[in-house]
């Protein structure tokens, strides 16, 4: 009776280790830090590509550098402009999404100490599907607009 017992601890373990083993579905890349003075909040921009067959959604994002990292959208109504907090962000199917400036990004707010224009700071992005993606963040000036 031990044996099957053993076998099937054999099988999970090794089926643990097989999607351990899996390759990422989603990638981030380009990502950089709009870095603005004092304890005013900073903007994240990246892009994120999803090599999957189905859409995934960016649930969050970490960061030991701020205090609070979250998802925001600016969203454009005549010639006013507001930034809205977002829970997710849906990522399409063997496709792309930018985040930008006047669009997605990550609003950062809280440094928890004083950053300087060229610095990276490391980020881990959280999708839907339990995927985390890790990525460094340049920190750029204040009048940057991307690479």
């Amino acid at each position: 009776m031990k044996t099957p017992l053993v076998m099937l601890l054999a099988v999970l373990c090794g089926w643990a280790g097989t999607a351990a083993a899996a390759p990422a579905s989603v990638r981030v890349s380009g990502c950089w830090i709009r870095l603005l003075p004092g304890n005013l909040p900073s903007g994240a921009y990246f892009n994120v590509v999803n090599m999957g067959a189905q859409p995934v959604d960016l649930t969050g994002v970490r960061t030991d550098a701020y205090g609070t990292a979250m998802l925001h959208q600016t969203r454009r109504s005549g010639s006013t402009s507001s930034m809205v907090m977002v829970d997710k962000v849906t990522v399409p199917a063997h496709g792309t999404l930018a985040f930008t400036p006047g669009g997605y990004h990550v609003m950062l707010e809280k440094p928890k100490t004083p950053l300087k224009v060229g610095v990276s700071i490391p980020f881990t992005f959280v999708f839907s599907d339990g995927e985390q993606v890790n990525a460094e963040c340049e920190t750029k000036s204040a009048t940057a607009m991307g690479h």
